[in-house]
């Protein structure tokens, strides 16, 4: 069921485990996205076509209003509106002040490979990632792996 569509106080939501899987996931990756659904409630989010700030006010308010268990984060890596989502999930847990476990996962090359909540938080400071970088330079062979954009962008110069 979709996110935005979803009562905050809905039954099925209190002390659920709750999975908030980018849309795209399940027809990109419909095994992986089956493997990740078992046991779950799943709201499903696009915040390509959804507004932003609707994603952390609901999210926010399903976190207060119903106390799920858990909630994890599911995505495809790389994406610049999937990486919102956990973007949203760390704003949402940090405006209710809850305890409530989290987790991050991200799709590459086919398989799921979580990520720290600091991963999340660290992508929104830019000049800490380009520290990263500079300490680091050979994360950029492995960007060109992955990034098309980067590629394309050491073509040109």
């Amino acid at each position: 069921m979709k996110l935005l569509e979803t009562w905050v106080k809905a039954p099925f939501l209190k002390d659920a485990s709750l999975l908030l899987v980018g849309k795209c996931v399940q027809d990109v990756y419909p095994d992986l996205y089956e493997r990740f659904v078992e046991d779950c409630i799943v709201l499903t989010s696009c915040p390509e076509a959804e507004s932003v700030g609707s994603i952390i006010g609901k999210l926010a308010s399903i976190l207060t209003c119903s106390k799920p268990r858990e909630i994890r984060v599911l995505t495809i890596d790389g994406s610049p509106h999937c990486f919102f989502l956990h973007a949203a999930l760390n704003q949402s847990l940090f405006l209710t002040g809850l305890n409530i476990p989290s987790q991050h996962f991200v799709v590459v090359d086919g398989k799921v490979v979580e990520v720290s909540p600091e991963s999340v938080m660290l992508g929104r400071y830019l000049h800490l990632v380009q520290r990263c970088i500079e300490n680091h330079s050979q994360i950029l062979e492995e960007l060109g792996n992955y990034s098309l954009e980067h590629r394309c962008s050491l073509k040109r110069r």
